[in-house]
């Protein structure tokens, strides 16, 4: 996630309102950002690594001269955080200059076209194709618009993108795919902006762009069409009444929920991982003796689905491992045969870091999926996948634990081809439904919202409660117990519901919250059976399932129904309600999900 904003003002200087629109949409990303400017026909670029005062100290932002301009802020998705990846990027001529929020799926292609076609590059983003594409179609065309929707209809994935061009001076053009992107105006200024908060210091009359249209900003006006077939599109201006730390959160009262219904946007960034890279960690996995999946707090429980889905999908065994107790575990057997899939959303997690340090020491192969580029585990890696799920302020992981979900599907995916594993029909069916996961969620964000929170009223005033699984879900019950505790602070266990027999059933008495999770494969019959024994002593039984049966709501006092997807993807689609779950719990409770006590987003102790 990164921001970009753009702005027309033909009564003067637009670098210093770029500059205060920058620092509002820093929450954002905040590991470089850059600034271009058309003045006298010419543009000028400012760009660098780093927090946007830092780059503003070096250079000064507000030297650049000029009635138009763009800016961005970026959270790294490809390509390492330093200023030749910074945005804006530009074209051979310089001539051209595009900030973009997304991920461009195809990039690579047409990198390679563009190349063979004589364009040089400088950086190693997805972004910059944009501009050599729209340079390239510009040769041909004598019309700038045409050209520019010529490069829209050529790019593949997710985004939201402002381009300048010295051929027309006083527009910006603009977009959005799968990236949200905003339009303002006062009088004859004319803003665009990935965030509501940048704009609205300078005007509170705002219209969104919707997915699969542009639009061309020129002076006191906004037209606004289809990418598909240039249909012009009619949509009235609204004036807020929000201020600006309300507006950061788009008008959710915490975070934490915003970052919930970022889901169906991170999820597929997250699927949007470049090929090749997944290549080079399935070739290294795969000629390992053994692997480890080394982690703490709910990325361990993206491990341990994780190594449910490379047994399911490639037949490899992974062991997952809590990182504080790596070393004294198994530090002493690690050998220059094994691979370590560290994963961590931070990159800096000490306890990781340390069980890293050591496996490498021994000569192990250190893999890694994270969330920040240019992190310590980055650099320490052989191989790093980049979820590309942006930066999480709420303290409590959501979207990059779905994320990370995400990342560990496509792996497993890539091993079971290499490997051979699946079958060419089961695996284009699972690949398919895999993809369509994000629409999946935006389906079940909908539906479930309202029965999460009267689930909440239930359960606020527990004394404790408890989470069953059983298979793969087994880390999702571990999830949501973490979930619930952390932020609303009532005590809770999870554990396979196997073991209920094997002690923790004597904590049930009447009245008591029993979550159960049941997906559609071997483990159904099982998972009912459990149920039973719980609400037979006494339980309430909650129930979060997509299968809507006679066995499943005889054990439910509660069904909470899900959409119906594979079993081996029901982690993602099953730890959605219990995200909610635990926020509205907390915030009924009376609590800042946002700031639980005595936890931090990052730990860097052990």
């Amino acid at each position: 996630m990164c921001g970009i904003i753009g702005i027309i003002d033909l009564s003067g200087d637009v670098s210093e309102r770029l500059f205060k629109g920058l620092k509002l949409l820093e929450y954002r990303g905040y590991d470089s950002a850059g600034m271009a400017v058309i003045d006298d026909n010419r543009l000028h670029v400012v760009k660098d690594r780093g927090r946007i005062d830092e780059i503003h100290e070096k250079y000064d932002f507000l030297t650049l001269k000029g009635n138009i301009g763009i800016a961005h802020t970026r959270w790294a998705t490809h390509g390492a955080p330093d200023k030749v990846n910074a945005h804006p990027h530009i074209d051979c001529m310089g001539s051209i200059a595009v900030v973009h929020n997304g991920i461009i799926e195809n990039f690579m292609d047409l990198k390679t076209e563009l190349m063979e076609q004589g364009h040089r590059f400088r950086s190693r983003t997805d972004t910059e194709v944009i501009a050599h594409l729209f340079e390239e179609y510009l040769k041909n065309e004598a019309d700038v618009e045409t050209a520019f929707v010529k490069t829209l209809r050529k790019l593949d994935g997710a985004y939201a993108l402002a381009v300048l061009t010295v051929k027309e001076p006083q527009k910006i053009f603009c977009a959005r795919v799968d990236s949200p992107l905003v339009l303002g105006v006062e009088g004859e200024k004319v803003y665009c902006s990935s965030d509501i908060p940048s704009l609205l210091p300078f005007t509170n009359k705002i219209v969104p762009l919707e997915d699969g249209e542009y639009a061309v900003l020129t002076p006191g006006n906004i037209m606004i069409k289809r990418i598909s077939d240039g249909s012009p599109v009619r949509r009235a201006f609204k004036e807020l009444d929000m201020g600006i730390d309300e507006a950061k959160k788009d008008g959710y009262p915490h975070y934490m929920l915003k970052e919930i219904y970022e889901q169906p946007y991170s999820i597929r960034y997250a699927l949007g991982i470049q090929r090749n890279y997944l290549e080079l960690m399935a070739d290294f996995i795969d000629r390992s003796s053994r692997l480890y999946i080394v982690a703490a707090g709910t990325s361990y429980h993206a491990g341990v689905v994780g190594s449910y889905i490379f047994s399911r999908l490639a037949r490899i065994p992974g062991l997952p491992v809590i990182a504080s107790e790596f070393v004294s575990r198994y530090g002493d057997s690690i050998s220059v045969e094994d691979s370590i899939l560290a994963i961590s959303q931070s990159g800096e997690t000490r306890d990781v870091l340390w069980a890293v340090e050591q496996a490498k020491i021994r000569g192990a192969t250190i893999l890694a999926v994270v969330n920040v580029l240019a992190s310590t585990l980055t650099r320490i890696s052989r191989i790093y996948l980049h979820q590309q799920s942006g930066p999480e302020i709420g303290v409590a992981a959501t979207k990059t634990y779905t994320g990370q979900l995400a990342v560990l599907y496509k792996i497993g995916f890539t091993l079971a081809r290499k490997r051979g594993k699946l079958g060419q029909d089961e695996m284009d069916r699972f690949v398919d439904e895999l993809n369509k996961v994000p629409e999946v969620v935006e389906i079940l964000l909908k539906r479930c919202d309202h029965d999460m929170r009267k689930l909440a009223n239930e359960i606020k005033d527990s004394k404790y409660v408890i989470f069953l699984g059983r298979g793969v879900n087994t880390a999702t019950a571990y999830e949501g117990r973490l979930k619930l505790m952390e932020i609303s602070y009532i005590p809770s266990l999870a554990y396979p519901a196997g073991e209920n027999k094997h002690g923790p059933i004597s904590l049930i008495e009447r009245g008591i919250p029993v979550i159960g999770l049941v997906q559609d494969d071997e483990t159904k019959k099982l998972m009912i059976s459990n149920l039973h024994e719980v609400r037979s002593r006494g339980a309430k039984t909650y129930v979060i399932s997509s299968i809507d049966d006679n066995d499943i709501r005889e054990v439910s006092d509660v069904l909470i129904k899900v959409p119906q997807v594979s079993a081996i993807f029901t982690p993602i689609v099953y730890a959605i309600p219990l995200q909610l779950l635990a926020y509205y719990t907390s915030v009924l409770r009376g609590l800042d999900p946002d700031k639980p006590r005595n936890l931090a987003k990052s730990v860097t102790v052990i």
